[in-house]
C-alpha cells in the first residue's frame, strides 16, 4: 500500500542518519547528502532541495551547489533533549519536478560540556550525638546535563572519622549518595562538623562539583521518623489547577515532644519538578505548583524526606503518571506554496505542500484536514502528516484574480480541537480577451477652421487582462479621406486614445470623417479590436456673401436707366448674391444702406430686388447712386456692399452730360497732387519732343526735296486708321454708337450719337476725359459694307509736316487744358 500511494502522487522517498558531536562549529560538515542519497548536485538546484523542519529552530543548512548538509546553528544536545538518550532530531528534505521527499535524522552525540553541579552550595545536617552507628543521612545530589559516560559517575567524601559514604543507584538511573554513621558522635567534643562532598562525572577530561556539608551535633534523639509506605503513586491531569492536591504522604517518630515533631519536604528532585509540584511541611500533602504539560513531562519520580526536631530523617519514592488532555490544537505548517499560479493551468495542479502535526497522543493527536470554504481546490493526503494542495477546475483571473484557501485541520479529541491556515494565491493573467470599446460607433462634431492639433474626441476600450495584457494602444487603421491618408486628417494619442484634428477643416470641402481606430494591447501574441468614428463638420460662418450681380467693374460705370414715367413698384434691377455657408449662415437679406434719394426706391429684404417707391418726377436727379449691403444669418454675420448706379431719364443724350461728370465723385487721395504734377511733366516732354521733331522735319525736307524732284517713286496711299471700340461686359445687354467732342470747357462739349443698340444700359468710360472718345456697337464700322474708306492724299512731305504741325497744335492745347483743369481742380482737392 506504501508503494502504491509513493506511485499514486509520484514521490520517492528515502532515509539517512547521521551521528555529530554536539556544540559543533557552525557550517561544520555533517555529511554528503548528494552521494548518499545518490543524487546528483544538478538534481539538487533543479529540483530546489530545500529542508522542511517542523521546529523553529534550523540546526542544519543544505548547501544545493556542493551537496553537503552542514551545521546552520549551535546544537546543544541537553538543550534539545535533556534526559533522553539517545538524542536526535529529524528533518525532511524535498525535491520538486518530480516531488522527492528524503527522510533525514541526526544524533546528538553527548560531549562532556558540563560539570556536575549542586542544587545548593552547602548542606545543612542537623544530627543527635546519640545517632545510632549506621544512621544514613541522605545528602542532595548533583544534577549533571550531560549523559552516558559524561554524566555524574561519583561521588567522594573529603576523608573524616565519624562518616562514610554510600553511593546509590535510582531506577531511572540517576545516582545519590548518603552518609552512613560509623563512630558515634560527642557533641561535647565536636560540636560542629564541616566535610566536603565531591561530584565526579566519567568524562575527558574529567570534570566535578563541589557541596559543602555543614553538621551540626544535637542532643540526644534516638527514633528517626519513619513512612508508612516506601514508595507513593499517584495520577495527575495536565493542565491541572495550581493548588491541586496530588497525594499525602504520612511519617511517624517513636519520640515525644520536640524530638517527635516531623516535617516534609522534597528532596533529589530535578530543576523542573522543583517548579510543578510543593509540599506542605506540616501535612505532608503534594499539591501542583506550576502548569503540568504531559508532552513534556509523562511521568514524575521524586523523594519525600521527614525529618524530626531531632535531625532524624526517613525518605519515600513518590511516583506521578501525567493523564493526557486534548489541550493542544492541530500545528499547520507550510512545506512549499506556490503564488501566483496561471489561470490556464489545468486542474491537478499542485500550488501546496502542507505538514499538519498534534502534539496530544490517542485519539486527541489524531488529525482530519479539509479546505473550509467551496473553493475550486481539493485536499490530497500524500504522506503520514503531508498533504497536497491542488486544483479542482479551469481557473480564470478575469472572475477572480485571487482566493483566500483556508485549510481546517480538526483533531479527533473531546472537545474537538481546530487550526485554521489561510493561503492568499493569486491568479496570475494569460492575454485571453481582446480589448472592447465602450462604445459600438463613435460620434463628434467639430467647428470648421478649427485650430490644428485640436482634441475631437476619446476613444476608449476596456480590457479585463491585467498588467501588459491590458495595456491598451490605440492605433489609426489607415485608409483614404478624399483621396489622402486618413493620418493627413486626424491622429491618435496611442495612450490616452485622443484624437486630434492634424488640419483645419473647412466645410465647404468636407463635410465628415469616417475613419476606423484600432485597439490593441500588449500581450504575446497581442489582442486587437476595432471601432468606428464618424466626425461631423459644423459650418461656420466664414465666408462673405458674394455679390453675382450687378457686376462691380472697375473701368466702366454701369447704369440702369428708369424712365421718368416710371410707377410704383418699377422693378430697376434685381441684386443677386450667393453665400457658400449653409444653414443659417447662408441666409442673405438686403438692405439700402445709402442712397442719393431714399424717398425714391427700396431694396426687397429678401429676394434685392430694387424697386420705385414712388412716381419718378423731373425734379428727381439723373444720377442716383445705391450702396445696398447684403448681409447674411451667421454670427457674427458678415456682409457685401454693392454700389448700384441709376439713371433717370428717358434718353440717352439727357444721361451722357450727367454721368461724364461721375469722375469727379472717385475720392481723391494724398498722392493726387503727385500725378497732376507727373502728367504736367509728360505733356511737357511731349511738347519739346515735337518741337524737335519739327525742325528735323524741316532739315529732312529741304534736304530731300532735289532728290524728290528727279526720282520715280511709287505713290503709296495711306489709309488713316479708324479708332473703334467694342464694349460687350457690363450690366448692360445693348451698346450705343457715339462720337464725342470735347473741349477744355465740358458743358460745351457736342455729342453725335449713331444707330441705337440699346433702349436700357449705358456704358461709359470715364478715364479718356479732354479727348475724343468713340464708342461704337457690337460690330465695327468697318465690317459694315456701306461704311465709305476715307483715303487721305499721297503720302509727301507736305503732308508728313503738316500731321506734325497738327500733333504739335494738339499737344499745346492739351498742355493748356491740364494746366486749367488742374488749377480749377485744386481748390476742390485742398477742401478734401
Amino acid at each position: 500500500m506504501l508503494l502504491l500511494l509513493f506511485y499514486f502522487f509520484n514521490v520517492v522517498a528515502g532515509q539517512i542518519r547521521y551521528s555529530i558531536p554536539e556544540e559543533m562549529k557552525k557550517g561544520s560538515l555533517i555529511g554528503n547528502v548528494a552521494q548518499d542519497l545518490g543524487l546528483d548536485v544538478k538534481r539538487l538546484r533543479s529540483g530546489r532541495a530545500r529542508i522542511v523542519t517542523g521546529e523553529n529552530i534550523q540546526y542544519t543548512e543544505l548547501k544545493t551547489d556542493k551537496g553537503i548538509l552542514v551545521v546552520n546553528e549551535r546544537i546543544d544536545r541537553e538543550q534539545l533533549c535533556g534526559d533522553v538518550t539517545p538524542c536526535s532530531f529529524s528533518f525532511e528534505v524535498i525535491l520538486e519536478n518530480p516531488m522527492e521527499l528524503h527522510h533525514i535524522t541526526i544524533e546528538v552525540l553527548d560531549v562532556n560540556d558540563h560539570p556536575p553541579v549542586f542544587k545548593k552550595s552547602d548542606i545543612m545536617l542537623d544530627i543527635s550525638e546519640s545517632a545510632n552507628l549506621g544512621a544514613r543521612f541522605v545528602l542532595d545530589s548533583a544534577e549533571d546535563p550531560d549523559v552516558g559516560v559524561n554524566g555524574l559517575q561519583n561521588y567522594v567524601l573529603t576523608s573524616n572519622d565519624n562518616f562514610v559514604l554510600k553511593q546509590h543507584v535510582n531506577p531511572d538511573g540517576s545516582k545519590y549518595a548518603e552518609m552512613v554513621l560509623q563512630k558515634q558522635l560527642d557533641r561535647e567534643e565536636v560540636p560542629h562538623l564541616s566535610l566536603k562532598l565531591i561530584a565526579v562525572d566519567g568524562g575527558n577530561p574529567q570534570r566535578s562539583g563541589t557541596v559543602n556539608i555543614n553538621i551540626i551535633v544535637l542532643d540526644a534523639n534516638d527514633n528517626p521518623p519513619v513512612f508508612n509506605q516506601s514508595v507513593y503513586k499517584a495520577t495527575v491531569i495536565e493542565n491541572a489547577a495550581r493548588g491541586t492536591n496530588i497525594v499525602t504522604v504520612n511519617a511517624t517518630d517513636a519520640d515525644s515532644g520536640s524530638n517527635g515533631y516531623i516535617t516534609y519536604s522534597i528532596s533529589n528532585v530535578k530543576s523542573n519538578i522543583a517548579d510543578l509540584l510543593s509540599i506542605d511541611q506540616v501535612s505532608g500533602a503534594l499539591f501542583v505548583s506550576g502548569p503540568i504539560d504531559f508532552e513534556k513531562d509523562k511521568k514524575y519520580e521524586l523523594r519525600i524526606d521527614a525529618k524530626d526536631q531531632g535531625g532524624l530523617t526517613d525518605s519515600s519514592k513518590v511516583i506521578i503518571d501525567v493523564t493526557d488532555v486534548n489541550d493542544n490544537a492541530p500545528i499547520i505548517s507550510v512545506m512549499s506554496f506556490t503564488s501566483p499560479v496561471s489561470e490556464d493551468s489545468p486542474p491537478g495542479t499542485a500550488i501546496g505542500i502542507i505538514n499538519i502535526k498534534d502534539l496530544d497522543s490517542g485519539d486527541n493527536g489524531q488529525v482530519n484536514c479539509k479546505i473550509e470554504q467551496n473553493a475550486p481546490f481539493k485536499i490530497k493526503s500524500s504522506l503520514r502528516n503531508y498533504y497536497t494542495l491542488v486544483t479542482d477546475t479551469v481557473l480564470d483571473r478575469e472572475s477572480v484574480s485571487e482566493y483566500n484557501i483556508t485549510v481546517v485541520a480538526t483533531d479527533a479529541g473531546m472537545p474537538l480541537l481546530s487550526t485554521k491556515r489561510t493561503f492568499n494565491l493569486k491568479v496570475s493573467d494569460v492575454n485571453d480577451n481582446a480589448p472592447v470599446f465602450s462604445q459600438g460607433v463613435y460620434n463628434a462634431f467639430i467647428t470648421e477652421n478649427n485650430s490644428p492639433g485640436v482634441s475631437v474626441l476619446t476613444v476608449r476600450a476596456r480590457d479585463p487582462d491585467e498588467n501588459q495584457n491590458a495595456r491598451i494602444s490605440y492605433i489609426l487603421v489607415d485608409s483614404d479621406l478624399d483621396g489622402s491618408p486618413v493620418s493627413h486628417c486626424v491622429s491618435v494619442n496611442a495612450e490616452s486614445g485622443v484624437i486630434h484634428a492634424v488640419r483645419s477643416f473647412d466645410y465647404e470641402q468636407v463635410k465628415q470623417l469616417v475613419f476606423v481606430v484600432k485597439a490593441q494591447d500588449g500581450g504575446s501574441p497581442p489582442l486587437s479590436s476595432n471601432v468606428s468614428v464618424k466626425i461631423m463638420i459644423q459650418d461656420q460662418n466664414d465666408n462673405p456673401p458674394q455679390v453675382l450681380y450687378p457686376v462691380q467693374t472697375g473701368g466702366s460705370l454701369v447704369a440702369e436707366m428708369v424712365p421718368r414715367s416710371a410707377d410704383v413698384g418699377y422693378l430697376v434691377t434685381k441684386v443677386v448674391a450667393v453665400d457658400v455657408d449653409s444653414g443659417q449662415n447662408a441666409w442673405l437679406s438686403y438692405k439700402l444702406q445709402k442712397a442719393t434719394d431714399r424717398a425714391l426706391f427700396e431694396v426687397g429684404l429678401q429676394n434685392g430686388e430694387i424697386r420705385t417707391i414712388r412716381q419718378v418726377t423731373d425734379k428727381d436727379a439723373v444720377k442716383q447712386r445705391l450702396t445696398v449691403i447684403v448681409e447674411d444669418n451667421g454670427q457674427p454675420s458678415r456682409s457685401a456692399t454693392v454700389i448700384v448706379n441709376v439713371a433717370v431719364a428717358d434718353s440717352f443724350p439727357e444721361v451722357l452730360s450727367e454721368f461724364t461728370d461721375f469722375t469727379h465723385d472717385k475720392e481723391y487721395n494724398d498722392n493726387l497732387t503727385f500725378y497732376l504734377v507727373l502728367a504736367l511733366a509728360v505733356v511737357s516732354f511731349l511738347f519739346i519732343t515735337c518741337l524737335v521733331v519739327i525742325i528735323s522735319v524741316k532739315i529732312y525736307r529741304w534736304r530731300q526735296s532735289r532728290v524728290l524732284y528727279h526720282s520715280n517713286l511709287p505713290v503709296i496711299p495711306y489709309y488713316p486708321p479708324r479708332y473703334s471700340d467694342t464694349l460687350g461686359t457690363g450690366t448692360l445687354q445693348h451698346v450705343y454708337n457715339y462720337e464725342v467732342c470735347r473741349t477744355t470747357d465740358s458743358r460745351k462739349s457736342d455729342c453725335k450719337f449713331g444707330r441705337a443698340g440699346s433702349q436700357n444700359v449705358l456704358i461709359m468710360d470715364p478715364s479718356s476725359t479732354g479727348t475724343m472718345q468713340r464708342i461704337q456697337s457690337e460690330k465695327s464700322i468697318l465690317d459694315e459694307p456701306d461704311s465709305p474708306l476715307e483715303v487721305s492724299s499721297v503720302l509727301s512731305p507736305e503732308s508728313i509736316i503738316q500731321s506734325l504741325v497738327l500733333c504739335a497744335s494738339n499737344s499745346i492745347f492739351l498742355l493748356v487744358d491740364c494746366v486749367l483743369c488742374m488749377f480749377t481742380q485744386l481748390p476742390a482737392v485742398l477742401n478734401k
